[in-house]
């Protein structure tokens, strides 16, 4: 769809968002919203925030007392990993993507304040697989239009709005033309 120019001037770093472009074919990446955790001249990787699993936290981890603890499809790539996200100051070892919010650290520790409830459920999210490009492969990819990039992430957006109108709310958020494109319907030919 080249008559359409989704992009914008925003170039993606550690902390965008990269926003899917209403029609992109993907059916990893439909009307999703990914939070880059790293950006560089090696390649891209992050999590898709609103690809619910079928799996919960306890499917995957045996002993685990949070039974319904969601677990997100962070991505296509090697789905046989899990992975977090967090926005504690009582973990350690995480690596701060933006202020506020880090990926991974003591997965122990994250296990034992959730058992103990010293961290609440909207403070932590858990990927299984995660979405990367190789060197160059993103550029290619914002070239062509299939994402729209914001920055930067706020723990707020990750945690706290439903991952049904993520996408949505994120391209309301950057206003003018993007929030036009947040009403697109998904199928075009039945407008």
């Amino acid at each position: 769809m080249d008559f359409f120019k989704f992009k914008n001037n925003i170039k993606p770093e550690k902390g965008s968002l990269l926003i899917s472009e209403p029609f992109l074919p993907d059916p990893n990446f439909e009307r999703t919203v990914i939070l880059l955790c790293e950006h560089n001249t090696d390649g891209s990787f992050g999590f898709v925030l609103n690809k619910l699993s079928s799996v919960t936290l306890s499917d995957i981890i045996e002993g685990v007392d949070t039974a319904e603890t969601n677990v997100f499809i962070g991505g296509p790539v090697q789905q046989d990993t899990l992975h977090f996200i967090h926005r504690s100051s009582l973990l350690e070892g995480g690596t701060q993507i933006v202020d506020g919010l880090f990926w991974g650290g003591d997965f122990e520790r994250l296990m034992s304040i959730i058992d103990t409830q010293e961290i609440n459920e909207n403070d932590f999210k858990f990927f299984v697989g995660y979405s990367g490009w190789s060197a160059g492969q993103l550029e290619e990819e914002l070239s062509a239009n299939s994402w729209i990039v914001t920055r930067p992430a706020s723990p707020e957006l990750m945690f706290d709005e439903p991952e049904d109108k993520l996408w949505k709310t994120v391209l309301k958020r950057l206003g003018g033309r993007f929030d036009v494109y947040s009403n697109y319907p998904t199928d075009p030919r039945l407008n």
